[in-house]
């Protein structure tokens, strides 16, 4: 049986924030990264898509 891993923090240590209060270095919001911690892996996981959508976004 396989079991599920929480999920990382996507920080790089390259904190800033952008004029929409998003990291331009992990591309969470600043909710996201301080409630990061406390957040289930169900969350995480979501903000993890979120993220995905993000990057998507500012490369096009």
């Amino acid at each position: 049986m396989i079991k599920n891993k929480t999920p990382n923090s996507p920080c790089i240590d390259n904190c800033c924030l952008d004029e929409q209060d998003v990291c331009t270095g992990c591309y969470r919001t600043i909710n996201e990264i301080c409630q990061w911690r406390s957040m289930s892996d169900a969350e995480k996981i979501d903000v993890y898509q979120r993220i995905a959508k993000r990057k998507l976004y500012q490369v096009n």
